[in-house]
């Protein structure tokens, strides 16, 4: 019988410190397998490069492993022996064999009965549950090599149906004594076929395993950077990091700087791979398609300059691209020759990019598409490419990819006006950017978060995820999200009347340069900047904006991007000259997707009008305008349009559905409200939404003031009645 303390019961699980970064803590809470002391000693390791998430965190905590190892040490030994059969047939890899090995070898299964007593583990009719998974690690990591040896090889032998091979072999080497060429090649042909059925994770465990088998030196580092890539596709990104620290495979360390470092480092990392393998053939990490993977590799350098707004680089990338004889992807091309003022070439190439978008297809290139969709205004094109992408990498056991696809769906999703949509997607690629350690992507879907929360009128969140994206993106040198950020900002500013200060963060965004702002983002944001500039009195370099905007829509032909353009026009006419120019605008609206924005289009119409005394028309132009910013959830833009009508002495209506519980309340207030009435704390609401505690503290006595109750009990009870 066991008599030693059970190391998981006792006193609650500890809090992981506040402080710690989003991203290390929901990796942290993964590697200890949601064991929340394991977490807080893993924590409290962390050196000041784990803390930033530019080093791996550690894999197992030592001191809570050796209370494990203790326990299971105490157990009599053919308890021992049934565990670690047990434990061999579920870790690393889980190959469900364990009740075969049983009947084969007759084992008596009796001695199970002391683990269960203690605690540790109980049987099924499938087989051994743990009590959770750092006592089966103690199970395994306790044994002898010569009986985790024996357990490995009656694994293998009875791992014998079909599909079963790659696991076989994973025993098998598991088994072996020293280097072997051949288990090191039939490992490698095991995690070939994993990974061609999408389980990068097994085709990474296979490709390590035949690592440490092989007898050559430069055998293992190309393995071990093989292994890297699996891991890294599989979603672990601290285990992919680990593994590229024992090999010189600059395009993995690119890649891996791409979505958790520096993004210029990253740049030059990658395109240094891409000569590298274009020039030389493939290095460690090889392929049978060098010039496919120099594509591949220049696709992914263009991220970095997208990342870090230094579109000059796109312009360098371009450059080696042709020196080498190499089609880039269009977006590059594209971008390249925007970034020098040749507008009809990149319209031409960005084209060609978003053309190519059916179903399947390389995910990097189908995001690439949306990229290339989202420059030309063609924001359901963008769409389509990216849910494609989505699919395409889900399909390939890729998730690593998902996120990627996210960060670019939602800009499309923003200006088609789909914001309430929206964000519960991007709330859940944020979750897997964090969880996969894409760190970088995590900081873009924050920014995108808090532009979401612009429109729907949540003042707090819109703040605190700028806050956040834009404090790590400056760190980072990322100039995308950081731009986008400070856009949320000044959009949040325009919609409730902050003209000044929106226009102070527009021209503050004009301004920045690599790292800190972006091309793109100060693009899509003439229109609105040209209106807080009108607001304010100073239209001087709002005209010099807006030509430029102008010349690329009229380039591009974008129905949305000329239908704005030509409400520029109107807001810095007046009189008859502006009304036309209001009205071109709506023709064009009608063709294009962005119902946002010709609502607002509508809106500032209908107060031209109004001011001109033309009553009825601006009557009508603005109770459309109302009715579309209630239907998308944006009640400081609806808030607007009745102040407008009030002025006009037309009687307004209270708020649409005032009796209806989600008509008073925000998008995030309501989901705060259900996660509350669930039952779920403040700080578990908070884990949930990837925002502070103090955050949902403010939002439930928010919604407590706008239901009139003052308890959880009332809302529990409201919620019901609704």
């Amino acid at each position: 019988m066991v008599t030693s303390a059970n190391p998981v019961r006792g006193p609650a699980q500890p809090e992981l410190g506040p402080s710690l970064p989003e991203g290390v803590r929901v990796r942290i809470l993964r590697t200890a397998h949601g064991d929340r002391r394991a977490a807080a000693e893993l924590a409290s390791a962390l050196t000041e490069r784990q803390l930033t998430g530019l080093d791996p965190l550690p894999a197992q905590p030592p001191v809570l492993l050796r209370a494990y190892r203790q326990e299971v040490r105490a157990l009599p030994d053919t308890t021992r022996r049934l565990l670690l059969l047990a434990a061999a047939d579920q870790y690393p890899v889980d190959t469900h064999a364990f009740l075969r090995a049983v009947t084969a070898t007759r084992l008596d299964t009796r001695p199970l009965v002391t683990a269960e007593v203690a605690g540790v583990a109980h049987a099924t009719a499938g087989g051994i549950v743990f009590r959770d998974p750092w006592t089966r690690i103690a199970a395994y990591e306790t044994a002898s090599v010569t009986d985790r040896r024996a357990v490995h090889l009656l694994l293998a032998r009875v791992l014998r149906g079909e599909g079963e091979s790659p696991r076989r072999s994973w025993h098998r080497g598991a088994a072996a004594l020293g280097p072997s060429r051949r288990l090191a090649a039939e490992l490698r042909a095991a995690a070939h076929t994993a990974r061609t059925a999408g389980d990068h994770a097994l085709a990474c465990a296979l490709v390590e395993r035949a690592a440490a088998l092989s007898p050559e030196p430069s055998e293992r580092a190309r393995l071990l950077a093989r292994a890297a890539a699996d891991a890294w596709r599989s979603g672990d990104a601290d285990r992919a990091r680990r593994l590229v620290a024992a090999t010189d495979d600059d395009a993995l360390g690119g890649l891996l700087a791409l979505r958790a470092g520096n993004a210029t480092d990253a740049f030059d990392a990658l395109l240094t791979a891409a000569v590298r393998y274009a020039e030389d053939g493939p290095g460690p990490a090889r392929t049978d398609h060098p010039q496919h993977a120099a594509v591949h590799l220049l696709a992914r350098a263009t991220e970095a300059a997208i990342y870090t707004g230094d579109l000059r680089r796109c312009r360098e990338a371009a450059a080696v691209a042709d020196r080498l004889g190499i089609v880039p992807p269009g977006t590059l091309g594209g971008l390249a020759a925007a970034f020098e003022g040749r507008y009809d070439d990149a319209r031409d190439l960005l084209k060609a990019a978003a053309g190519r978008c059916g179903p399947g297809g390389d995910p990097t290139l189908l995001i690439h598409s949306g990229i290339a969709a989202l420059m030309l205004g063609d924001h359901t094109a963008a769409a389509t490419a990216t849910v494609r992408a989505a699919a395409s990498a889900r399909a390939g056991g890729d998730g690593v990819t998902v996120p990627q696809a996210m960060e670019f769906r939602a800009y499309a999703d923003f200006w088609t006006g789909r914001p309430r949509a929206a964000e519960a997607a991007t709330l859940e690629a944020l979750r897997q950017a964090y969880t996969t350690g894409q760190d970088n992507g995590a900081c873009h879907l924050q920014a995108a978060l808090a532009m979401f929360a612009a429109v729907t009128g949540d003042e707090d969140v819109c703040r605190e995820r700028a806050e956040a994206a834009r404090s790590y993106a400056l760190a980072r040198g990322l100039g995308l999200p950081a731009a986008l950020a400070l856009f949320a900002l000044a959009f949040l500013d325009l919609s409730t009347g902050r003209f000044a200060a929106s226009a102070a963060r527009l021209r503050a965004l004009a301004a920045f340069g690599p790292g800190h702002g972006h091309r793109a983002i100060r693009h899509i944001a003439t229109p609105h900047y040209v209106e807080a500039a009108v607001r304010t009195g100073d239209t001087r370099v709002a005209r010099a904006a807006h030509a430029d905007y102008d010349h690329w829509a009229r380039t591009v032909r974008s129905p949305d991007d000329l239908a704005l353009s030509a409400r520029c026009r109107a807001l810095l006419a007046s009189g008859a000259e502006a009304v036309e120019h209001y009205r071109t605008a709506l023709d064009l609206h009608a063709s294009g997707t962005r119902d946002f924005e010709r609502a607002r289009t509508e809106l500032l119409f209908g107060g031209a009008l109004r001011r001109l005394r033309h009553r009825t028309e601006a009557r009508d132009r603005l109770h459309s305008a109302l009715e579309a910013f209630e239907h998308f959830g944006s009640p400081q833009c609806a808030a607007a349009a009745r102040i407008e009508l009030r002025v006009l002495g037309e009687p307004v209506s209270p708020v649409r559905g005032a009796d209806d519980l989600v008509a008073r309340l925000t998008a995030q207030q309501l989901m705060v409200a259900r996660m509350a009435a669930d039952g779920a704390t403040n700080r578990e609401i908070a884990a949930r939404l990837l925002l502070s505690p103090r955050t949902i503290d403010h939002h439930l006595r928010g919604v407590f003031a706008r239901l009139g109750i003052r308890s959880r009990i009332e809302l529990v009870r409201l919620l019901g009645e609704g």
